[in-house]
């Protein structure tokens, strides 16, 4: 196999821009599209000289392709998925992985059945800073973590959640900025840090009319005692991201997509208990961090899921590590919604519970003015 024939489901914004990336991936042949809008697939279909589908399982079993990209709304990407890993084909899913936990477990068991590759769109890993980040918590320089903060405030106008049905519902999307614009940096948190064990959150729409949250904050408990705090929210301007690891040994710090490492002589709960001087306190290090060249984005995980099927190149992102950011997630919403606090892993049946009285107060939009926009920022 020279490269790997791609089908892609979804052709809304970001599956519209997946074509375009796909297109331009020595290791990728775009094979074929699908869509329920059979207008949309029809025009993608017939501008790119592929095949196109209105059934995702008839392109499935079309032997056109060895893969799927899914680009549909959160709640088709585990039917998606299990219709392709019974196909034999391999699967990137855009973010979220799913909408529930137990969606999740599902998927991965499919994959591991089918003995084929998942793998999940965290394009953020990509990042040069963030490879360098996440260099230094790999090498243990950091040490064992005291506390973890992340402040990831996004924005969003009323206008774009009234651009699709299915956006800011529980029937049509599972949640709101937890699960939609805030998996990608809970996704370096964790991935930094570790998964924590317990949160305990608030969630609220607070702007916007819409029936889910717009704004979240949450109190994380790691393993080993240590606390954590997080805020998203798509309700503040300018948009942006703080993100602290503090360990014994060190703290790294991510502020105005800029990163900071400072390093200590000795472990701080050492120092603490060994100093004489009532009033010390041991001077931090600023250590250098080089940025990696090298290429990110979106065409980075598609370049590397190919190579995983075609070479056995190791994931940049896997399945795994979609399922540790859905944990968090609906542990923010089962506790938000709760009032208690939520222990990781999540219980699979009382999420399911919650979630299915959710979709049950779920009401059709008033107000829907349709489009298919891709984030420009984010287009590549």
């Amino acid at each position: 196999m020279e490269n790997v024939r791609i089908g892609i489901v979804g052709l809304g914004g970001m599956g519209q821009a997946h074509v375009q990336n796909v297109k331009k991936i020595n290791e990728a042949r775009l094979a074929a599209v699908s869509d329920v809008d059979a207008q949309v697939a029809e025009s993608v279909g017939k501008t790119h000289g592929v095949r196109w589908f209105t059934d995702y399982n008839e392109m499935m079993k079309s032997g056109l392709i060895d893969a799927v990209i899914v680009a549909t709304p959160h709640y088709f990407h585990p039917a998606v998925a299990l219709s392709a890993f019974a196909q034999g084909l391999h699967v990137l899913a855009e973010k979220p992985l799913a909408v529930t936990v137990g969606e999740a477990d599902r998927m991965l068991a499919a994959a591991k059945k089918a003995g084929r590759i998942l793998s999940v769109m965290h394009q953020m890993r990509t990042l040069p800073v963030m490879r360098a980040a996440r260099k230094v918590a790999e090498s243990g320089a950091i040490g064992t973590i005291i506390r973890t903060l992340l402040v990831e405030p996004n924005f969003r106008t009323q206008a774009y959640y009234d651009s699709g049905t299915w956006r800011a519902t529980w029937a049509g999307e599972g949640g709101g900025v937890i699960i939609n614009q805030a998996p990608h940096f809970i996704d370096m948190l964790i991935l930094l840090a570790g998964l924590p064990v317990r949160i305990e959150a608030k969630t609220r729409a607070r702007l916007h009319k819409i029936e889910v949250e717009d704004e979240v904050s949450a109190i994380l408990e790691y393993s080993n005692g240590a606390w954590g705090y997080f805020y998203t929210s798509t309700n503040e301007l300018p948009r942006g991201a703080e993100m602290e690891i503090a360990g014994e040994k060190g703290k790294l710090v991510f502020r105005d997509n800029e990163l900071r490492f400072c390093s200590f002589p000795d472990e701080v709960s050492k120092f603490a208990y060994s100093s004489p001087d009532m009033w010390g306190a041991m001077e931090a290090r600023n250590e250098t961090i080089l940025l990696p060249d090298c290429d990110s984005g979106h065409c980075e995980i598609i370049v590397n899921f190919c190579r995983a099927i075609l070479h056995g190149e190791p994931l940049i992102s896997s399945g795994e590590d979609g399922l540790k950011t859905i944990e968090f997630i609906n542990a923010v919403i089962l506790s938000g919604h709760k009032n208690k606090p939520v222990d990781i892993p999540v219980d699979r049946k009382e999420y399911d519970d919650l979630l299915s009285e959710l979709k049950k107060s779920s009401k059709p939009k008033e107000r829907v003015n349709v489009q298919r926009i891709a984030d420009p920022r984010f287009g590549k």
